[in-house]
């Protein structure tokens, strides 16, 4: 993989205060370290809880005499590799030997642990640096132990793979013959500590194989589905079709007397989207017996005022909102107005994209427990336990403390485990029941009661000058929401590219009412911002006759001084036209881009993106046969999200799965609403009460490109995530590739309802 070093303008800060440790001995020899850490933000909207004034305990190391190193995973584990990528900063400043850590899932616990939440592309960011320091520390401990010990200076030590060694007497000790006598070092404060030059990376940069591998191999219960607690009961919870409606009756009678039914009840419920909704419970002592009596469920739900939403109804009144002056205006520099109608060329084009679902393999899950002491215990796979803990002490009456929270492994997340809706539902139906409950939604209940990825749709407008340069644009986005409140993850900020590239730009904002629950998923935002952002610029550059990368290029180069100086934390923030431009460049040089004469049929496109910290720039090479069906045949994707890519096998496997995400959302992936209802209901073809068909396809593999090539530029600035920015540039990129290889202008997704055949 190849890299670059550019030199940053700006660099974040990571830490607010000092940091320091606590030491202790363990029973039977052997040393325990927790650092302490002024908490982060990170994710607050979601994990329900400011930070706290006091220090919290961010992460342990465990060294027994055996010389094994237990590391904890402070974070919950959904698929993105954290449960590795953590413990690897703390054991390489700890300056270990892989082979002897050995790594444990931390449960929730807030009074430890700051920050336990996966979500956002934060992990790295947020702990790249105490995480090191963790290990920094424990180092320097075991070499003082050493260095009293042996009656020698600490300068004259040095330790390799868990061994310390003092070379002018020849003498050694492991770092677990030494942990006994090192708890009782007084521990360094964090951030005095001197970190390792990244030449002297042992473990951080390497291949590390996925912690816990060999067990999702094999199928043992590691997963949130797989947990079994004694007693315990399942349940099923019917929620109605239009979000929020009450029951207004059921046949519980009927519902009771089937066999293995010890349960069945109604929950009132709230009108919080992402919490506790009505519905009825019904529980049992075996799941497919659950499911069978669900079958004879009949319910009758009261009227609800968003039964008359649809998606057809949402496209009617995108149409009147273009048709009308925005609702209001949140960027406007220059004068778009007469910088249009001076325009040599004028280029004008509609986007529209759907609402999407997680997809989520390992559908949602929870099991709950009421203990005889009044506490809730739960096993979660919730990407916030903290505000997952919140909700349910909220939704049951009790204090955050009395609800213990587990963390289990999740078969994926990508945004749909931030949302807690059912760790309300089954601690409140434990409660009720009196058993242990472990609550499994069917693939139809996650299909249909996401938080889903709000659909948009945008009116563009661009003027280009006699020198094909833009010099005029305008967006209408006509999207959800209520006054100047957005839905959630249907909002756009004053930021988005192009602005600070065109002279004369103006952003515009319409919003319609929507009573369909929303939320992050993937790259929130941006993975539906990116396709009629880019698309449209790529439609900008055919309108000025450039390369679609050189027309970027010089677009990031002709950067408009702010009206004001921005702050260090702004300039942080902000995207930076240097960053893009070098990952434009690699990737036009690693995919060859306009160096080859390419058959008909057959085209290349090209998008980048900002989001989440990282930059991404992707070049799509694709087929489309006469009979109008797409096949990549191969993906350039080059990242810059720092200094390190800590582990390269992680990092190609996100940026891959990435692509692949991508993929399935551009092909055939939507969520459309009748009469305030989902539509679809598997991924597997249904047919609909008026004969259509309708499903939420996932990628196959004979879909997959044979290959995804992977490329780093690495930058001076500090590591950042991968998961998210990798995503967004894929389908601008494919539709170019269309456009290439067809002619065809692609403004809608999915590309199921697109016509794409050409002679």
């Amino acid at each position: 993989m190849s890299t670059e070093t550019t030199t940053p303008t700006a660099t974040p800060s990571t830490t607010s205060r000092r940091d320091f440790l606590r030491v202790t001995a363990i029973a039977g020899g052997g040393l325990m370290l927790a650092s302490y850490a002024e908490p982060v933000a990170a994710l607050q909207r979601f994990a329900g809880a400011a930070p706290m004034a006091d220090p919290m305990l961010s992460a342990f190391i465990r060294i027994t005499p055996d010389n094994i190193v237990t590391i904890i995973a402070k974070n919950p584990e959904i698929g993105q590799g954290i449960k590795t990528m953590l413990p690897m900063l703390i054991a390489e400043e700890l300056d270990v030997d892989w082979k002897q850590v050995r790594v444990e899932q931390a449960d929730f616990d807030p009074t430890k642990y700051p920050a336990q939440v996966a979500g956002g592309s934060t992990a790295t960011p947020t702990n790249w640096l105490p995480q090191r320091r963790v290990g920094a520390a424990g180092r320097a401990m075991l070499v003082q132990a050493a260095a009293t010990q042996w009656n020698v200076p600490v300068s004259e030590l040095t330790t390799a793979l868990g061994v310390v060694h003092h070379k002018a007497s020849n003498r050694q000790a492991t770092y677990g013959s030494l942990a006994t006598a090192a708890a009782g070092v007084k521990p360094p404060e964090l951030d005095t500590i001197p970190l390792k030059d990244p030449k002297q990376f042992t473990i951080i940069g390497k291949r590390i194989t996925t912690v816990g591998i060999k067990d999702i191999l094999t199928g043992k219960p590691i997963f949130g589905i797989d947990v079994t607690v004694p007693n315990m009961h399942y349940a099923t919870f019917v929620k109605a079709p239009v979000y929020a409606a009450k029951v207004a009756s059921a046949n519980l009678d009927v519902i009771k007397a089937q066999p293995g039914v010890t349960h069945a009840f109604v929950v009132e419920g709230t009108n919080n989207l992402a919490g506790l909704k009505a519905g009825v419970a019904i529980v049992g002592t075996n799941w497919w017996r659950v499911q069978e009596a669900r079958k004879k469920l009949v319910v009758t739900w009261a009227d609800h005022p968003t039964s008359q939403q649809s998606s057809a109804g949402f496209a009617a009144k995108a149409a009147e909102f273009f048709k009308s002056a925005p609702h209001r205006t949140i960027r406007n520099d220059g004068d778009f107005d007469a910088a249009i109608k001076s325009a040599a060329k004028v280029v004008e084009a509609e986007y529209t994209y759907p609402f999407i679902n997680h997809a989520t393999l390992e559908p949602q899950n929870c099991t709950a427990r009421m203990n005889a002491d009044g506490s809730c215990e739960m096993w979660t796979t919730s990407q916030t336990p903290q505000g997952g803990r919140a909700l349910v002490a909220t939704t049951l009456g009790l204090k955050e403390d009395q609800v213990v929270m587990h963390m289990m492994r999740a078969g994926g997340g990508f945004g749909r485990r931030l949302y807690n809706e059912p760790l309300a539902e089954v601690a409140w139906i434990a409660r009720e029941a009196k058993v242990p409950v472990k609550l499994i939604w069917t693939r139809e209940d996650d299909m249909q009661h996401d938080q889903f990825r709000p659909g948009g749709f945008h009116k563009f407008s661009a003027g280009i000058d006699a020198n094909g340069k833009l010099v005029a644009f305008r967006n209408h986005f006509a999207t959800f929401g209520e006054g100047e409140r957005f839905a959630s993850s249907a909002d756009i900020g004053p930021t988005e590219y192009p602005a600070r590239f065109v002279p004369n730009l103006r952003m515009d904002v319409s919003v319609m009412p929507l009573g369909v629950p929303t939320g992050a998923l993937r790259a929130p935002r941006s993975n539906a911002l990116s396709f009629a952002f880019q698309g449209f610029i790529d439609e900008c550059a055919t309108a000025a006759g450039k390369d679609a990368i050189q027309f970027r290029i010089d677009m990031l180069k002709a950067e408009i001084p702010p009206a004001q100086p921005l702050t260090p934390q702004q300039q942080a923030n902000q995207m930076s036209a240097e960053r893009v431009i070098g990952i434009l460049e690699q990737v036009r040089d690693v995919s060859g881009w306009g160096k080859t004469k390419l058959p008909k049929g057959t085209g290349m496109g090209v998008a980048f993106y900002f989001s989440h910290r990282g930059y991404f720039a992707e070049v799509v090479q694709a087929t489309v046969s006469k009979a109008g069906v797409v096949k990549v045949d191969k993906v350039w994707a080059v990242g810059d999200v720092g200094s390190e890519i800590i582990n390269p096998n992680h990092a190609e496997q996100q940026t891959q799965g990435a692509v692949l995400d991508a993929m399935g959302q551009a092909y055939g992936q939507e969520i459309t609403f009748t009469a305030g209802k989902a539509d679809q209901g598997n991924f597997s073809p249904a047919t609909t009460a008026a004969g259509s068909a309708a499903n939420f396809p996932l990628l196959r593999i004979r879909q997959a490109p044979p290959a995804v090539e992977v490329h780093w530029r690495k930058t001076n600035y500090p590591p950042t995530g991968i998961g998210e920015p990798a995503m967004p540039p894929l389908i601008p990129a494919l539709m170019g590739a269309i456009y290439e290889a067809t002619g065809k202008r692609v403004r809608q997704l999915p590309l199921s309802k697109v016509d794409l055949k050409w002679a």
